[in-house]
């Protein structure tokens, strides 16, 4: 009886999203917006800063914030100094670290993951649109206890990363979607400018860096208290 009350709560969940149409997919950003990472990224950062001599404030760590990393990893062995690795070796470097902190915890942001099953439990498609590299945004995808995403870009998958519209682009291109069919969840400037860019409903979700709005964004507190059903309230263009 069970099984058969959650097969017509369902299907009816499914014929109410599919009148709406809106929208027919989320898109969402990783690292502090689906999990609260970047105090890691901050720590190896640092200790990569303190193993060469030199000094990485808080600003410049919000300034790196949704970049890709072959731009901040650039910066990074520019303002270091350091000579004796590559971009992409710093790239290694950084991304393991972050790997094995996040297999020790994994801060989930607030009402994320409850979003995320709702939105499949509704038949809406999802992608993951990161600018970390692809092996640790499948460690995470791959830590979440149902299958949350259909698609995800990383910051190994496209040429151009964020704020250029190429990520929330492909993403679309391969839900086979159109953007404006999308919101898309952001926690950085550079990642709304790239989500706003490609035509999506880009939502901002404050975190650790300030987000001013525009008539191409919104910006929330959180995504808890979200759901399939209210999320056509987000809408912010035709």
């Amino acid at each position: 009886m069970f099984q058969v009350k959650t097969l017509i709560h369902t299907q009816t969940r499914l014929a109410v999203m599919s009148k709406n149409a809106f929208p027919l997919a989320v898109l969402w950003d990783m690292d502090g917006t689906l999990v609260d990472s970047e105090h890691y990224w901050s720590i190896s950062q640092n200790r990569l800063a303190n193993q060469y001599g030199a000094v990485w404030s808080e600003d410049d760590e919000k300034g790196v914030i949704g970049s890709s990393l072959y731009d901040s990893s650039d910066l990074i062995k520019r303002k270091f100094g350091i000579e004796d690795k590559s971009v992409q070796e710093i790239i290694d470097l950084l991304t393991g670290e972050v790997i094995e902190q996040l297999r020790q915890v994994l801060p989930w942001r607030p009402g994320a993951l409850e979003l995320l099953l709702d939105l499949k439990q509704a038949g809406i498609k999802t992608a993951l649109v990161t600018m970390s590299m692809r092996r640790m945004a499948l460690a995470v995808a791959d830590s979440i206890p149902f299958p949350a995403f259909d698609v995800v870009i990383a910051g190994d998958d496209v040429r151009y990363g964020k704020p250029h519209p190429e990520p929330y682009l492909t993403a679309a291109s391969r839900l086979g979607v159109t953007p404006k069919d999308c919101i898309a969840f952001e926690d950085s400037v550079t990642g709304l400018n790239s989500a706003a860019a490609a035509g999506t409903h880009a939502i901002g979700v404050r975190n650790l860096v300030e987000l001013p709005g525009g008539k191409d964004r919104r910006i929330i507190d959180t995504v808890a208290g979200l759901s399939a059903a209210n999320l056509g309230e987000l809408r912010i263009h035709d």
